[in-house]
């Protein structure tokens, strides 16, 4: 996709940041989606979002009311003026929603991972002028991310968004998807004119994270937050605990730290914005130093049972050598490198010794 594309401006107002685009995981009924629009719009929001096709990862779970559902988001958009944005995963789907009058579709993080699907929807979208927002893939593929992006484009798609929702990870974080926060930095370098969202609620996969990850995306720069906001959150009929009341939202909304970036302002905002992201890729250097050091314990356990000695000098001499040439082909500094390494791997020699002595 090429950095200098030519895009036009999203179906609704980006200029201030953050742009919300809030509603419940899953419309249920015509009461709750009602109840829960007019307070989020009573809260400032202006783009109401449901799920009405909801891809389970499992059969058996809530997995939406179907169309429906578009009859009461038409009427959202009737009563509040609220735009309205609705998932869609089939063309199918964008059929539907095109012809109920949504302003907003989003593809999902299991669809914009299929190529096949993606282009399905491409194909059933073109000629149309509509704002598209794209998930990450579940996988952290920053290229399959922006692959679904360029098919879009291809097809004629001009108002189109991103939106950051984590990734899936095989090891458990404090988080239900792993930020991962350079991918969509890289992303954003890649294409600066392109918006950019974040998800906390799919990010964190609590409540409680909503408001620290929001503030996280405004300090990397992101345009915008694509919130789940439930009128009764407990008793939602899916991801309930990542839900918040539109009341709670307002609350986020107004504590949010926006960096003014006109006039003297500009320079320290730019400067906190690139803290925001060191701060990012130190959180992604503590998560890798703790899987190495997990790999580390196995390997303790593998070495005490196969009776094998812990050091290991010749692999060792033979690492740091690689490394040290890996380094100055990186453009570090090698003995910088060399001296975090030693540290490592002290540290794993002393994890294994203790594992040893059990």
């Amino acid at each position: 996709m090429r950095s200098d594309m030519e895009l036009l401006p999203l179906i609704f107002e980006c200029a201030h940041r953050p742009t919300v685009i809030a509603g419940p995981c899953g419309a249920e009924s015509e009461e709750q989606v009602m109840e829960t629009a007019r307070r989020l719009c009573a809260a400032g929001v202006k783009v109401f979002r449901a799920g009405v096709w909801k891809p389970r990862t499992k059969p058996g779970g809530f997995e939406g009311r179907g169309d429906i559902c578009l009859e009461w988001l038409a009427r959202v958009r009737r009563e509040t003026g609220m735009y309205t944005a609705v998932e869609v995963a089939t063309p199918r789907h964008v059929v539907a929603a095109l012809r109920a009058g949504m302003d907003i579709l989003w593809i999902g993080a299991r669809t914009s991972a299929d190529p096949f699907a993606v282009q399905e929807i491409a194909d059933a979208l073109r000629g149309e002028d509509i704002t598209v927002l794209v998930k990450n893939p579940v996988n952290p593929d920053l290229e399959l991310w922006i692959g679904a992006l360029q098919r879009l484009y291809n097809a004629g798609i001009r108002r189109i968004g991103a939106v950051h929702r984590g990734f899936s990870e095989y090891r458990r974080t404090q988080y239900r998807n792993t930020p991962l926060w350079g991918i969509p930095i890289e992303l954003h370098r890649r294409l600066p004119q392109l918006p950019l969202f974040c998800d906390p609620s799919h990010l964190g996969g609590r409540r409680e994270f909503v408001s620290s990850l929001s503030q996280q995306a405004m300090d990397l720069g992101f345009d915008g937050l694509f919130v789940e906001a439930h009128c009764s959150p407990d008793d939602a009929l899916s991801d309930s605990r990542q839900q918040i009341t539109p009341e709670v939202l307002s609350d986020i909304m107004g504590s949010l730290v926006i960096r003014d970036t006109d006039g003297t302002v500009a320079a320290e905002a730019g400067l906190e914005g690139m803290r925001g992201e060191i701060d990012a890729l130190d959180d992604e250097l503590l998560a890798l130093l703790a899987r190495r050091m997990a790999v580390a314990r196995d390997i303790g356990h593998y070495k005490r049972e196969h009776a094998l000695s812990v050091l290991q000098a010749q692999r060792y001499d033979d690492m740091l050598r690689r490394r040290e040439l890996q380094s100055e082909q990186m453009g570090l500094d090698a003995e910088f490198v060399k001296n975090i390494l030693r540290i490592i791997h002290e540290q794993s020699v002393q994890i294994q010794m203790t594992i040893g002595e059990l």
